[in-house]
């Protein structure tokens, strides 16, 4: 299986990059091929609605996105981790996720996706917008979810390794199919 990983964290060592490391090591001991692609330290533009990518394909920017755009529409499976920003995913990896639009009649196929996050909050309620999102996004693309590691109070750079959640991601990786 082919697998994109966009991350959204600007932390290099944060809590949602060691989530997404510790999915890829799963994920490559199990045999898949992965891609990953830091949203937060590539260059990738905010889509300005101009409408150049539906008239003729191309997007009006020549920037990292044609990373993800060739592994995109390649891959069986798109992992996304991210941090909770005031309630929502990352800018960085929502300014990606906004430029699917120049590809869209090409990403309405069957794939995977995995949701991976964290936040400082210990409250289960305040996950629930950015799942919403994504749920409503995978119904939108037809893509199905094979797994969502949700991970509350980690605030701290580390705080994440004092936890379960690590473990999870690995165990998730390891057991696509």
């Amino acid at each position: 299986m082919k697998i994109l990983v966009l991350t959204g964290s600007p932390r290099k060592d944060g809590n949602s990059n060691t989530l997404a490391a510790r999915f890829i090591q799963g994920a490559k001991e199990a045999g898949h091929e992965t891609f990953r692609f830091d949203t937060a330290t590539q260059n990738v533009h905010a889509c300005l609605a101009c409408d150049k990518c539906s008239k003729d394909g191309t997007c009006v920017f020549n920037d990292d996105f044609g990373f993800v755009k060739e592994h995109l529409l390649d891959s069986d499976l798109v992992a996304f981790a991210s941090p909770m920003y005031y309630f929502g995913i990352s800018a960085q990896l929502k300014t990606t996720i906004d430029r699917f639009y120049a590809i869209n009649q090409r990403i309405l196929v069957p794939k995977k996706a995995v949701l991976m996050m964290t936040y400082a909050s210990n409250m289960i309620e305040d996950a629930k917008p950015i799942i919403s999102h994504y749920e409503v996004m995978l119904h939108y693309l037809g893509w199905t979810d094979v797994g969502q590691i949700i991970a509350p109070g980690v605030w701290s750079t580390d705080a994440i390794h004092h936890t379960k959640f690590p473990e999870m991601a690995y165990q998730l990786g390891k057991s696509l199919k």
